[in-house]
């Protein structure tokens, strides 16, 4: 039982006053239901339904209010009554049930003090299926994803690390062991029973077991969320094709070298975006705010976690001894493992990275990330070499008004110089590729020393 971040986003909902039922959301195996239970600890009465159980969900099914619903889990559970606040509702699965969905704006108005969290994997879908929408207003949510660089150096390595980590910018005693472990965490990925294996064993074979049967079990669970046979088989190739094209972009037409359409990929990628399995990052090509995105562009595929990609390519006897990731994989697996990072630090909201493309004939550019940093957009590139080969980031630099400040996620420690060309110079931020979620940090420091 690993500690992760999601637990302070869960103490925090506890202490606030406007607290309205919670719904954690994330994929199978993520390791929702074990934060939930670690966060229950702190509560003097925790309660658990799981709502795929037919007993379970039938006190949902029955027409009874909140307070009876109350009444009855303690009377089956021999809980005895406890103060306001002191007691946590945990209803596992929830999709399973949709008559309790519907009842969480009655916990929220009828009994605010028993704190109540939700969980389920195939939420959007099921909930879709049986056209059924979370109450608006009377709940909040919150996302899990697997395990962050951060939370795996706990795992792994012990909270000295950890602190370590958290310094920016990195000391230079510390560079080599966090790339190292950071090359490793390519290697292994955020899985939770992955990375437990791997504490356990040491053992990359172990690890590749455990992907084994993850990969089997959203294989299997297609058939829960595919409208026929034909969606099924749509669905089963582009999750066993996802991995392949990881942290590139896409075209819908032909994916994976198939004959498929576009409309039947897409709707296919959509529905895995759905259950959080990939997620689809689409380009902006504003040269000003709001850098929102353009859905009529190719995106960029990135999958759920970077060990799941490395075990389905067959390239983790690459990454062993590797020294520079941005050299792999054409540098797509360093582009997954940096949209991955972005999207775990975001617990209290599901907001996909962005890039940004110029795409002219004959004059093309594309830039990695976009990171919002107060009310500057900050671009952001995943190379190796030097500024002089950021061709794309200089073209950003000319084009979009104010822009002052970028940064290079790269194989190297921090290093802030002058960059740009003779139309419009900026402060270029080198940040080491490990660092993917302290970019703001960075930003501010050099706002600091301005």
């Amino acid at each position: 039982m690993f500690k992760r971040r999601i637990i302070n986003e869960l103490m925090e909902w506890r202490l606030s006053p406007v607290r309205k039922p919670l719904v954690l959301r994330g994929a199978r195996q993520v390791g929702k239901t074990v934060a939930v239970r670690m966060f229950g600890e702190s509560y003097e009465l925790f309660s658990e339904l799981n709502l795929e159980k037919a007993e379970d969900a039938a006190l949902f099914r029955q027409g009874l209010k909140p307070k009876d619903i109350l009444q009855a889990i303690r009377l089956r559970q021999r809980t005895p009554a406890v103060d306001s606040g002191k007691w946590l509702l945990f209803l596992d699965e929830i999709q399973a049930c949709p008559e309790a969905v519907a009842l969480l704006r009655y916990f929220h108005e009828e009994t605010p003090d028993v704190h109540l969290i939700a969980a389920g994997s195939l939420l959007e879908v099921a909930l879709q299926r049986e056209q059924i929408s979370f109450p608006v207003g009377r709940v909040e949510f919150r996302y899990l994803y697997p395990m962050s660089f951060e939370e795996f150096l706990g795992a792994v390595a012990g909270r000295e690390l950890v602190e370590v980590f958290r310094q920016v910018p990195s000391p230079t005693y510390a560079l080599e062991e966090l790339f190292g472990l950071y090359h490793r965490y390519a290697l292994i990925g955020g899985m939770p029973e992955a990375v437990a294996e791997y504490v356990r064993t040491q053992d990359v074979v172990a690890v590749n077991r455990v992907y084994e049967n993850l990969f089997s079990a959203y294989l299997d669970d297609i058939p829960k969320y595919a409208r026929n046979d034909s969606m099924a088989k749509m669905l089963r190739h582009c999750l066993k094709t996802a991995p392949l094209d990881a942290g590139r972009r896409i075209r819908f037409a032909g994916f994976g070298e198939s004959s498929f359409g576009s409309r039947e990929v897409g709707e296919a990628l959509r529905t895995l975006e759905q259950v959080m399995l990939v997620s689809l990052v689409y380009p902006s090509t504003a040269i000003g705010l709001p850098f929102v995105p353009n859905r009529r562009r190719a995106p960029r595929l990135q999958c759920i976690d970077v060990g799941l990609v490395s075990y389905a390519c067959g390239i983790q006897h690459n990454l062993i001894g590797l020294n520079d990731l941005s050299m792999e994989f054409r540098g797509g697996l360093v582009e997954q493992l940096t949209g991955q990072e972005l999207l775990a630090s975001r617990n209290n909201m599901r907001k996909t990275p962005l890039f940004w493309v110029r795409e002219k004939k004959q004059s093309q550019a594309e830039v990695d990330f976009l990171e919002q940093v107060g009310s500057q957009m900050i671009p952001v590139e995943v190379k190796s070499g030097g500024a002089g080969k950021l061709r794309s980031l200089n073209r950003f630099m000319e084009m979009v008004p104010g822009a002052s400040v970028a940064v290079r996620m790269y194989r190297g420690g921090f290093m802030a110089q002058e960059a740009g060309s003779d139309k419009h110079r900026f402060k270029l931020l080198n940040v080491p590729y490990y660092h993917a979620t302290k970019i703001e940090n960075y930003v501010q420091i050099e706002k600091q020393d301005k």
